[in-house]
């Protein structure tokens, strides 16, 4: 959008059109100021490592030296390449360290954060889309994946790119967009297996919304997989010769718990509830699905995005229960943090959602009958208390863990099985590193506070009416 210029006033300057600029702003600064909050926010902390980190760190290290992603200089890493290669030709352009891989890895964190706000303008409305983007961007689980040396955060990135292609190839019936959706998909699963999680929701929207004939189907489906296969054919073939059979016989999908751990079937929602999201993100997911489906006939438009979103949770978290527990593989075990965070910006959908379906409900407490109208606005009041209150409480959260030098998430409650990490530069007494923390909070929040500014007006002037038909009748 550009700002018009109008014409020179007295004084020979040029005057904005202050009703472009607000459009301008309405449209732009919320999305712009939850951007860069991120990016201040997440350069307070870490960044973090282990010893994960080092092993892909080598592995980048091996692609400089030798062409190929050798650890130790002879170990052929047991992961697909893409990420690696990636990271090796910004290190070769901005110079060798972890601490530049680890800011790649976080713009890639930001990239994730605008492919969020698209997804969920597209799925369900421009308003969803922002309180998804600014859920993912402070969540401290997709923080610290963004302020580490790992590939997950690049895998997510081009899982959610793919998908977004995808949205768009269904929706203008595009042959040429659903190859596009392919060949990223291909570069998201040659990053990483854990991108075979984004097929769910591209399959339930392609069944949906795609080509009625079957012919067609076949087609579509064809060329959005066969950049994939030829791809993994040509990594695992041609250049390693290590057999397409390797991408099943990972080490994950290898090694067991040792015998002294009992695993158990709630591990993942342990995890989820203790650090992966906290109560009152999955309160919100949970609320937001629970008005759509009682009040299906008031959300058409949300019952199938919803639908897709909890298809694509049940499907992660499936699967890692069932390599955790069923097979009792270690890593899947362990490494919740890992294994579910494809499945966290759908819970950032679910929950964002509930901010346009408790509008609704506050507009159509107006006109429902009295015991109607109550339940509404109660139910409206909760949904906006608690998505903020899980906004705030996730950037309390993250500026508690700067302080601590060592991380460990849990699968278990009160037992010390779990995924580990190092803090390289907790904030501590460096008022500069806080402040900086405090400045991105302030400003993603003014930006939501800049888009919210109606409904904020509209929830008080609503509870300012009802307190005075109260005052009259008691009088």
């Amino acid at each position: 959008m550009k700002i018009r210029l109008l014409p020179k006033n007295k004084s020979g300057e040029n005057t904005i059109d202050t009703a472009v600029f607000k459009k301008f702003l309405l449209a732009y600064y919320p999305l712009l100021s939850v951007l860069i909050g991120f990016m201040l926010v997440s350069l307070s902390v870490g960044p973090y490592h282990n010893g994960d980190t080092a092993w892909e760190y080598d592995a980048v290290s091996g692609v400089t030296k030798y062409g190929l992603p050798y650890a130790n200089s002879s170990y052929l890493i047991d992961q697909p390449p893409l990420g690696f290669y990636i990271q090796a030709g910004f290190l070769t352009a901005f110079g060798t360290s972890i601490t530049n891989g680890t800011f790649l890895v976080t713009l890639f964190g930001l990239g994730s954060v605008i492919l969020v706000y698209l997804i969920g303008r597209a799925l369900y409305n421009q308003t969803t889309g922002f309180f998804a983007a600014a859920l993912l961007a402070f969540n401290p689980w997709h923080i610290i994946l963004s302020r580490t040396f790992l590939i997950d955060g690049v895998c997510l990135f081009f899982s959610l790119l793919s998908l977004f292609i995808g949205i768009l190839a269904i929706s203008r019936n595009s042959f040429k967009l659903i190859l596009a959706s392919g060949i990223v998909f291909a570069a998201a699963f040659n990053t990483k297996l854990y991108a075979i999680f984004i097929l769910i929701p591209l399959l339930a929207l392609f069944l949906y919304h795609g080509p009625r004939t079957l012919k067609r189907t076949i087609i579509w489906l064809a060329a959005f997989c066969l950049p994939a296969l030829v791809a993994s054919y040509l990594w695992y073939q041609a250049i390693t010769g290590i057999g397409l059979l390797s991408i099943v016989k990972h080490a994950d999908f290898v090694i067991h718990e040792p015998t002294s751990v009992v695993p158990s079937y709630f591990f993942v929602s342990n995890f989820l509830v203790s650090y992966g999201l906290g109560w009152f993100f999955i309160d919100a997911a949970i609320l937001s699905l629970i008005t759509c489906i009682l009040l299906r006939s008031l959300f058409p438009k949300f019952i199938i995005s919803d639908a897709i979103c909890v298809a694509a949770i049940i499907f992660v978290v499936s699967v890692n229960i069932f390599l955790g527990t069923t097979l009792a593989l270690k890593a899947p075990y362990l490494n919740a943090i890992k294994y579910d965070y494809q499945a966290l910006p759908f819970f950032c959908f679910l929950a964002a959602s509930l901010i346009s379906k408790s509008t609704s409900l506050f507009k159509l407490s107006k006109i429902k009958p009295k015991l109607t109208k109550i339940i509404f606005f109660l139910v409206a009041s909760a949904g906006f208390l608690i998505v903020a209150a899980t906004l705030l409480y996730n950037m309390r959260y993250v500026n508690l863990f700067s302080d601590w030098n060592y991380l460990l998430f849990r699968v278990e409650p009160n037992v010390n099985f779990g995924y580990s990490l190092f803090n390289s530069s907790p904030i501590g007494t460096d008022t500069v590193m806080r402040g900086l923390q405090f400045f991105g909070f302030a400003i993603a929040l003014s930006g939501l506070g800049w888009l919210s500014r109606h409904k904020i007006s509209f929830l008080i002037k609503t509870f300012s009416m009802s307190l005075r038909k109260k005052c009259r009748v008691n009088s």
